[in-house]
């Protein structure tokens, strides 16, 4: 008998690739999602979709208890928010229900991972070591903050199969805001805030999905935390080297002064204060745009969880390239 998983956030970017990838070693998937979410790229590498209630506990144990999950991975999450409360309520309110109900449910629960975010313990300094484990949290975004509440709200589980996972920023096919940055390089123009060197990581979707599984399976004990990224760091402009190098596109590169982004980025913030949508650029993201480092340690992933990523930004990009012109979004 399959043992079975339960996802949330199934219907995301990173939820579309962790069912496939949890279908295809031989796991029972079941992926929480709205009633709204569309799923029809996922359903076929889904055994079960389940509706879960984030702020009924009890609902949530009749739902563990029945299905009896071996590993539960909660992806799902907000990213931005025009009010900093409602991050709050969703990474932190949420998480916390769905915590209290798996470590209260009467399941054969082999590992709990909770998907985080490198912007918990944010940049250091263009010189500083590189970031570890062991790092203070230096949140520089409303997001970020929501998830240092979610992990310390989750100390209180420290003495129970709980893996925390935070990944560096996330790239790969179906990814769309990176991909912003794509289609600008498409276009031609190579763009630049500032013109400060930068330390840069980044991680392949398929290399996280390896991680949390790797958390799943080969994990064990208390409450540990990894930070992810692809093992390497990057100057700021390698990235726009690789999409020439695999599109064979001429880039005109230049470089902005932060002021005025800053200044664009406040009147794009003024501008969607009564939509409903939030723009790409806001002044609080130009704090992460513009950080000096995001080198990062990954040893402990390596010792703990065997995590051994096969992609570097240059495979990586390859693959996601080619997947956005065999899908037409380039």
């Amino acid at each position: 008998m399959r043992k079975k998983i339960l996802i949330t956030g199934a219907s995301g970017f990173v939820g579309y690739h962790l069912v496939q990838a949890a279908r295809e070693v031989g796991l029972e998937v079941h992926a929480a999602v709205r009633k709204t979410s569309n799923v029809s790229e996922i359903k076929s590498f889904v055994d079960q979709f389940v509706y879960p209630d984030f702020k009924d506990k009890d609902s949530l144990l009749n739902l563990l208890e029945q299905e009896q999950y071996a590993y539960i991975v909660h992806g799902a999450a907000m990213t931005r928010a025009k009010n900093e409360q409602d991050l709050v309520d969703v990474n932190v309110g949420y998480t916390e229900v769905l915590a209290d109900a798996v470590f209260q449910a009467n399941i054969p629960l082999e590992r709990f991972v909770f998907i985080s975010s490198l912007a918990a313990i944010g940049p250091v300094a263009y010189d500083a070591p590189a970031i570890n484990e062991q790092n203070e949290y230096h949140p520089v975004t409303a997001y970020g903050r929501s998830k240092v509440l979610a992990e310390r709200m989750l100390e209180k589980y420290a003495a129970n199969k709980l893996s925390i996972i935070r990944p560096t920023a996330v790239y790969g096919p179906k990814e769309k805001d990176l991909f912003v940055l794509f289609k600008t390089l498409n276009a031609g123009f190579d763009a630049y805030i500032g013109k400060s060197p930068q330390k840069l990581t980044f991680v392949f979707v398929k290399d996280l999905t390896d991680a949390i599984l790797n958390a799943c399976f080969l994990d064990n004990g208390d409450k540990k935390s990894y930070n992810i990224t692809d093992g390497q760091v990057y100057g700021r402009y390698e990235m726009a080297t690789i999409f020439k190098k695999y599109t064979s596109k001429s880039l005109y590169r230049f470089h902005l002064p932060f002021s005025l982004v800053k200044g664009v980025a406040q009147v794009m913030e003024r501008a969607y204060k009564n939509s409903s949508t939030i723009p790409v650029l806001y002044p609080e993201r130009l704090n992460e745009l513009t950080a000096a480092s995001w080198a990062c340690d990954i040893s402990s992933s390596k010792e703990n969880i065997q995590y051994r990523p096969r992609y570097d930004l240059d495979a990586g990009l390859k693959v996601t390239i080619q997947w956005y012109r065999d899908n037409n979004w380039l």
